[in-house]
């Protein structure tokens, strides 16, 4: 590796892609693109690593995605200057893409005859057709429900529009005209990448080029190994709940992470079977950032230059088996796979907590619930369907920092979109949109607030979803004796006779002047909040979102009248405190948790999820969701033997049921 060309090909590529990402973002049509950002595009070798990735604007969370199964679908061979693949098929490219909103383009970089990259792209479309508007509904239980699906095919061909593969997707979709500009937006960032990629062919030549782009790679999995070293090697489990539509509905994500020397391995043993709802994910074999991104995040905070790409990933091995709900077979629907994912990353989160000497940051809000809102335009009488916003919540406390106020690490490259905007472009009047006071939880470094967004329908009608809402029931936990977050709710009209808290929003219809509430969970604390300095809270207090009861209550913070802090009564509470309170843990899930743990051991359950998951796929869910009911509802502890009998039992009734001896 040669450091100063190594060097000058990062930061050339880094200047291509970001020139890329603003180029689609200030030409895109949707609003979930140009304002929100969900978006992105980046550079792949020829084999199929991703050697550029922009952070400036649009997602990370595909940092390094591997192309190389999407590759194998197509004769590479056989392609040509001006050729562009599409597709928004998780099956058949092994999560290339993760849901099939997420439309994806492919674009053969050429110096001459010479193939000698691949652009990539992808859009979250607001609407490729399907059962619900957005085409997102939890609710759905296969693909087919979530509208159109694409194999790996060419829209254009050597620069020829393909018009017939264009209105197979513009025909399914309730927004083509949108969508058909995104799709735009897209290809002029690939074709700006390809001329800023032979402009450096240009200046240093196509070898150094091409040797670079490995080289960067490379670089980049040194600098990983490096920052992984530092770990302590051994064996750490953390599991969590994904929480289903209905009561009772909790989905397993099981994660031990092994460290060994530079390398870690994730192994999703013991995560449940894919499920009977759109919060299922497809990563296939290789190593794929959506489950890794915990990871990928933390060596990118120790190293901030570290090179965006592939190389990141080479140190981490994934194994996740095919059927469970993070890798999931067709024809699984997965619209609403960020909670999974969400939950994915809060396991991985957990194992370094526990790996750390120091500890690493406590649960975010973990929710990331985008509103989306059909109404009947007011300027053109049709039906338009409109993201309104991404609503996450208060992000966990960090060891060093408080967690930021509504915002959750997994989703800070989510943008909001402006008040203004929302109420020229929807029926939907913005009545409340402010973090909540007494919401930050408890810890040497306090979480961020929860936020709280009303809505005011002043059309006639409206229809509205919101995937990836969560932590309705389970709390994000804190770490280190901080507190555990607060949950999430949603309450139509509130304040008059017809309020009503509802719980996850699956399809709501709103009459004329409806009102829904929706308050974020927030969340956890790090730390003991003994810890945190009085001064820090009194300021707290005047920033007014911690009131002087809480500051009491929670951190024996006693303010004078004055607002400044009472030192000596302050001390005298706390040391009572202290003594009153026992030792700290090193989590803390909150009583809903720690009941649900009290019936089911984390071992116990993990091995539920195995024992069904060896079972005929036709029969899982039943069995799975059978056995939880009736052993949750003893309220006992769970062990082996238990577990065993029951899932007998239930065997036995099956066979019984189908006629099988």
């Amino acid at each position: 590796m040669d450091p100063i060309r190594t060097a000058i090909m990062n930061n050339r590529f880094s200047a291509i892609v970001e020139e890329g990402s603003t180029v689609l973002h200030r030409t895109a049509h949707t609003t979930f693109v140009k304002l929100v950002q969900d978006y992105q595009c980046a550079l792949a070798t020829v084999e199929g690593d991703i050697f550029a990735y922009p952070s400036g604007t649009g997602v990370t969370v595909f940092i390094g995605l591997p192309l190389q199964a999407t590759l194998a679908q197509i004769d590479v061979a056989s392609l040509k200057p001006g050729d562009c693949i599409i597709t928004n098929d998780p099956f058949s490219t092994e999560g290339l893409l993760t849901h099939m909103m997420d439309v994806t383009m492919i674009y053969p970089v050429f110096r001459g005859e010479t193939l000698i990259a691949f652009g990539w792209a992808f859009v979250h479309a607001s609407d490729i057709g399907g059962g619900v508007p957005g085409s997102i509904s939890p609710a759905f239980t296969e693909s087919f429900q979530e509208g159109l699906r694409m194999r790996p095919v060419k829209l254009y061909k050597a620069g020829e529009l393909n018009e017939e593969i264009k209105n197979v997707f513009l025909d399914n979709s309730r927004i083509p005209d949108e969508m058909w500009g995104d799709f735009q937006a897209m290809l002029s960032a690939m074709k700006r990448m390809e001329k800023r990629l032979n402009q450096l062919c240009d200046r240093y030549g196509q070898e150094s080029v091409t040797t670079g782009m490995n080289e960067v790679i490379d670089f980049a999995e040194v600098k990983a190994r490096a920052i992984i070293r530092d770990i302590p090697d051994g064996e750490y489990e953390f599991s969590d709940y994904l929480e289903g539509l209905e009561e009772g509905q909790y989905t397993h994500i099981m994660t031990t992470m092994r460290v060994k020397g530079d390398s870690i391995e994730l192994d999703f043993t013991g995560t449940d079977p894919q499920v009977p709802a759109a919060y299922n994910f497809i990563i296939g074999e290789r190593t794929h950032p959506y489950v890794a991104q915990a990871l990928v995040y933390f060596l990118l905070s120790k190293d901030p230059e570290a090179p965006k790409n592939a190389g990141l990933l080479r140190p981490i091995t994934v194994k996740a088996k095919r059927g469970t709900v993070i890798n999931a077979n067709y024809p699984a629907a997965m619209g609403s796979r960020v909670a999974s994912g969400t939950r994915v990353y809060d396991t991985v989160i957990g194992c370094l907590d526990k790996a750390l000497p120091e500890g690493l940051v406590a649960a975010g809000a973990g929710m990331a619930g985008i509103i989306v809102v059909t109404a009947r335009d007011k300027r053109t009488g049709k039906n338009r369907v409109s993201v309104i916003n991404p609503i996450c919540g208060g992000g966990g406390g960090r060891f060093g920092v408080d967690g930021v106020d509504g915002v959750d690490g997994r989703f800070g490259s989510l943008k909001s979109v402006p008040t203004e905007v929302i109420e020229v472009e929807t029926v939907m009047h913005i009545k409340a949109y402010h973090m909540l006071t007494d919401t930050q939880s408890a810890g040497k470094w306090r979480g961020g607030s929860a936020l709280v967004m009303e809505l005011e329908n002043t059309g006639l009608e409206a229809t509205m979803t919101v995937r990836g809402m969560n932590r309705f029931h389970f709390r994000p936990w804190g770490v280190r004796g901080g507190e555990e977050g607060r949950l999430a709710t949603v309450t139509t009209n509130p304040g008059t006779e017809r309020e009503q808290e509802i719980g996850k929003i699956n399809v709501l219809k709103m009459g004329k002047g409806d009102v829904v509430s929706i308050v974020t969970p927030a969340g956890g604390g790090f730390g003991d909040p003994l810890e945190r300095d009085a001064q820090v809270i009194a300021n707290d207090v005047r920033g007014g979102l911690l009131s002087a009861a809480k500051a009491e209550e929670d951190y024996g913070v006693i303010l004078g009248a004055n607002g400044n802090v009472s030192v000596v009564e302050t001390e005298e509470r706390r040391i009572e405190m202290r003594e009153l309170r026992g030792e700290l843990s090193d989590f803390a899930f909150g009583p809903e948790r720690n009941d649900y743990d009290r019936i089911w051991p984390m071992a116990v359950r993990a091995r539920l999820a195995e024992d069904v998951l060896a079972q005929p796929s036709a029969v899982r869910q039943h069995l799975i969701s059978e056995v939880r009911t009736k052993l949750t509802s003893r309220a006992a502890v769970v062990d082996d033997a238990i577990l065993s009998d029951a899932l007998n039992q239930e065997l036995s009734a099956l066979k019984t049921a189908m006629g099988i001896n």
